[in-house]
Parts: C-alpha cells; structure tokens; sequence
C-alpha cells in the first residue's frame, strides 16, 4: 500500500474513533481534534503503535460529520431497512456510516469504490463479514443517491 494510501487509511480509523468519543462523551471539536493530533495520531499507546495519518484528511472528515451530521443521518436512514433507526445500530457502527457517507457527499476528489472498500475495511477492525457487507450495501445506496 501507499503511503498516502496508508495515511488516509488511518485518518478514516482515527476519525470513526473520534466521532465515537465525541458521542459517547460529548467531547468539543476543538478539544477532540488537538487531542487526536496530540496523542493518538501516530502515537504508540500501550505498546500498540499508531499508524502516521493524513490529518488534513482526518480533520475533513471529523469537522465534515459533526458540520453535516443531519443531513448524514437523514441519508443513512433512507438506506436502513423498514423500522430500522439510527438508534437501533451499535454505535461504532454509526460512526462508520456517518464518516464514509461524508466522503461519498463532499470528498468528490475519493473514488467511490475506494471510499466504500476502506469504510468496509474499517468496519472488518470491529465487526464480522456480516456487518461489514451491511456497511458496504448502506454506502453504495448513498452514493448511488449522491453521485
């Protein structure tokens, strides 16, 4: 892989990670984003060494979700099965769909398969085969819709 390829890899990790702090914690962007660039980017944590990530890319797509966060949603829901909500998915699961559907609406410069395949690749670091299909199956439906 890449360089670049790798780096936005990991900024698109690290952005679901930080969109699932800023969730569960409520922590502000401003604070969220330094302790990222700060800490985690990079950064070894308990023998576990971080991956280098575009952080112009992952700052995109933090400050694009939390920007843009309704109108994600609105177009995630459209997507999900008949009397399902957001509400009802893991939420690491909702952060993944929130980041990807934010690259395939504003980040024209990312091919579509790419965004999709690496949004499914995130998913496989939490999830099973299963999940990981739905996320792609979610994904093409937005950017069928949006592109």
């Amino acid at each position: 892989m890449k360089a670049r390829s790798k780096a936005r890899a990991a900024a698109r990790l690290a952005a679901v990670q930080a969109l699932y702090q800023h969730e569960m914690e409520g922590t502000h962007e401003a604070k969220l984003l330094d302790e990222f660039h700060q800490h985690r980017l990079g950064a070894e944590i308990d023998d576990d060494q971080y991956a280098q990530a575009e952080t112009a890319f992952f700052d995109d797509v933090v400050k694009g979700v939390l920007a843009r966060r309704e109108e994600i949603d609105a177009l995630i829901t459209g997507k999900l099965a008949q009397g399902w909500t957001l509400a009802r998915l893991d939420k690491t699961m909702t952060q993944i769909l929130r980041a990807g559907a934010y690259e395939l609406i504003a980040r024209k410069d990312v091919p579509t398969g790419a965004a999709i395949s690496e949004y499914v690749d995130v998913a496989h670091a939490f999830f099973d085969e299963r999940e990981a299909k739905f996320v792609n199956g979610v994904l093409d439906g937005i950017a069928k819709d949006a592109r």
